[in-house]
């Protein structure tokens, strides 16, 4: 008899059932595989929300966004929710030079750095609060790429209003550095 895995979705079907739900809120436009390239243990693909903060969305960020959209892939691990799933961008793709270079907050395997410490995930916590950190990543990646700020925020603008008044019809995530 041949010993089928069991997947953490299916051996924890109420945590999985609050993991859907909760992206369903923040990210309406991720749809949930249950496998993925890289991993057994499901995740979400596609489109992330511009804005999903708690705050006021400048008046110019669709002018500066250029219609451009941020799709990305949350990949679980089969330990999820133990270990932090690892969010990859899909497009923009970061180029070698970003993955290499801390100011842009990328891991060398592409995908992102979106905790201060390993320590930040303690299992609790779910997927979907990764999207909003996901999407304060794309914005300032934008604004780094178009060189007005010079590195990314250490504590990313989910909470910090710091950068929105960059988000201007003339700031346009134009020009900078390629990102792939």
């Amino acid at each position: 008899m041949i010993n089928t895995p069991v997947r953490w979705y299916e051996a924890h079907p109420e945590r999985w059932q609050r993991e859907v739900e909760a992206m369903t809120g923040v990210a309406p436009k991720l749809a949930w595989r249950d496998e993925l390239e890289d991993t057994t243990g499901g995740g979400w693909v596609g489109t992330a929300p511009d804005w999903p903060f708690e705050r006021d969305r400048p008046p110019d960020l669709d002018a500066f966004l250029g219609g451009g959209t941020f799709s990305l892939e949350v990949r679980c691990s089969p330990a999820h929710p133990a270990a932090i799933p690892g969010v990859h961008p899909i497009d923009p793709v970061p180029d070698l030079y970003v993955r290499t270079n801390q100011a842009w907050h990328v891991m060398g395997d592409g995908s992102l750095c979106l905790l201060q410490s390993a320590l930040d995930w303690t299992g609790r916590e779910l997927a979907a609060e990764l999207i909003v950190k996901a999407a304060g990543w794309y914005l300032e990646f934008l604004l780094l790429q178009a060189e007005r700020i010079e590195a990314m925020t250490v504590a990313g603008i989910a909470t910090d209003d710091q950068l929105d008044h960059h988000f201007t019809a003339t700031a346009g995530p134009t020009g900078g550095r390629s990102n792939g």
